[in-house]
């Protein structure tokens, strides 16, 4: 079970609605709950409905003053219709006497982001979730809207153009630690090595098969086909393809020794409509070293040494 799952990504509990008695146990034991907001006031506090109780959470207790952004309007604005987690401070009665809750959303970010930095350390893995996407790379929710980025040459071995031909908003993908910056409270991703090995992808095809691919990039000499995310082959010249094309192409050979696959490109396909479903080799746990080449590969080895950057 990934580390972080007393600290889950907003959004990915199931919607749930809360007795009294449910408040009151977390205002006792501190637990960090999740609801829906419903509004923003003009005084922009935030408002969620939480079965027969109504909770609040004032603009001071809406985020973190470290996260970056925090200072802006859009920052508390922007949680309007979307899952958020929260801590309950007080249970009071309106000047109608209907039972009210006071919430924090900046208690629960304080205490994720605390137990992230005494626990993390580089190759942790992390249940995480897409909240946006640049061309640079992928900005991921580790726990309570606690922001990691995953830069875009992390992704994956075979290279993509934009992270939206990877991921889509919303997702819940698995990541790894890269680095953590105690000092900044800056967490740096990285997504590759959990999708396999060369040998763990290539053991999937066999030379004369033909499969589906996606055209990753085009040379004078050929073109790189994906046939998995941590998988290309090179195909032979074919004039009229782009990246993103879709393809169907027949396996000449595989050869583990140069970690080379041989395609021939059979026909151009439809583009896929979306980023095909991601299958993890690994899912829990604390990686120390990964190595994607091949035993007897020629050259040096690609690989990721996550003990270099621990502190």
């Amino acid at each position: 079970m990934p580390l972080n799952q007393l600290f889950p990504p907003e959004g990915l509990r199931p919607p749930n609605t809360y007795a009294l008695s449910d408040l009151k146990e977390a205002l006792e034991q501190g637990s960090i709950l999740e609801g829906t907001v419903q509004r923003c006031d003009t005084s922009h506090t935030l408002h969620l409905p939480l079965g027969s109780i109504a909770g609040q959470i004032p603009i001071g207790e809406a985020i973190a003053p470290w996260i970056s952004g925090s200072n802006r309007d859009i920052s508390v604005i922007s949680r309007v219709g979307k899952q958020t987690c929260f801590t309950v401070q007080k249970l009071y009665a309106d000047e109608k006497g209907a039972p009210m809750a006071l919430l924090s959303r900046r208690a629960a970010q304080e205490a994720a982001m605390a137990f992230f930095m005494e626990h993390l350390v580089p190759g942790t893995v992390l249940t995480c979730r897409v909240t946006r996407l640049e061309t640079f790379g992928v900005f991921l929710d580790i726990g309570c809207g606690i922001i990691a980025m995953l830069p875009i040459e992390h992704i994956s071995v075979s290279r993509i153009s934009h992270p939206k031909e990877r991921f889509r908003e919303g997702q819940k993908i698995l990541a790894v630690v890269w680095s953590v910056d105690r000092e900044a409270r800056r967490i740096t991703m990285t997504h590759r090595e959990l999708l396999g090995t060369w040998m763990e992808t290539a053991s999937r095809f066999a030379p004369g098969e033909t499969v589906r691919g996606i055209v990753r990039s085009v040379k004078e000499y050929g073109s790189f086909i994906e046939l998995m995310p941590n998988l290309s082959g090179l195909a032979d010249v074919r004039e009229g393809l782009t990246p993103g094309d879709g393809v169907s192409v027949y396996i000449k050979s595989i050869r583990p020794e140069r970690m080379k696959i041989k395609l021939h490109i059979v026909e151009k396909l439809p583009a896929p409509m979306e980023a095909e479903p991601l299958s993890y080799q690994i899912t829990d746990g604390t990686l120390t070293h990964w190595v994607y080449s091949p035993p007897g590969f020629e050259r040096a080895p690609i690989e990721t040494d996550f003990t270099a950057s621990a502190p």
